[in-house]
């Protein structure tokens, strides 16, 4: 059997209930075969990216599993067509769920469809502090440690998710 591999997996979501839509993929991953969740981040408001339209809801999660990357990209793809994404082809625009493979162990690799490590992760708050407040000494591959990323990276735009009723 191969052995398990620790990955982080970010969400995006800025229609419906974004919280709850957000929870429910976390909850969802950890249920998928061979996979279990290790830690899960605080929600976050985030402004957008690209065209105007409501701020996003994130999260990150920490995994151990064992699927192979690409089995694991398409179990977060049918996450996001079950929460009601459309994927159209354009780009940053509003959207129910949004599931990001971030990294995967220390594969650093351009598959069809997927690049390891997530070739935004370096540059986007909504990941780094996230991803620092659960793992901050997690690795990424010819990047650096998340909590020396984080450290670099602005906090301009990026505040906790209020928990409303």
């Amino acid at each position: 059997m191969t052995a398990a591999v620790t990955a982080a997996i970010g969400f995006g979501a800025n229609l419906g209930q974004p919280d709850k839509q957000i929870r429910h993929a976390i909850t969802a991953v950890g249920t998928l075969p061979d996979t279990r969740l290790m830690a899960a981040s605080a929600l976050y408001r985030s402004a957008p990216m690209g065209p105007p339209q409501p701020d996003y809801c994130n999260a990150v999660a920490v995994i151990e599993t064992r699927l192979a990357p690409l089995s694991l990209l398409r179990a977060l793809q049918a996450l996001e067509v079950q929460a009601g994404r459309n994927r159209d082809g354009e780009r940053w625009c509003a959207r129910e769920l949004d599931c990001d493979l971030l990294c995967y162990g220390d594969r650093v690799e351009a598959l069809p469809g997927l690049t390891l490590p997530h070739p935004g992760i370096a540059a986007r708050n909504f990941v780094l502090l996230p991803l620092a407040e659960i793992a901050p000494r997690l690795e990424i591959p010819g990047l650096g440690v998340v909590a020396t990323l984080a450290e670099a990276c602005s906090r301009e735009g990026l505040a906790l998710w209020p928990d409303l009723p």
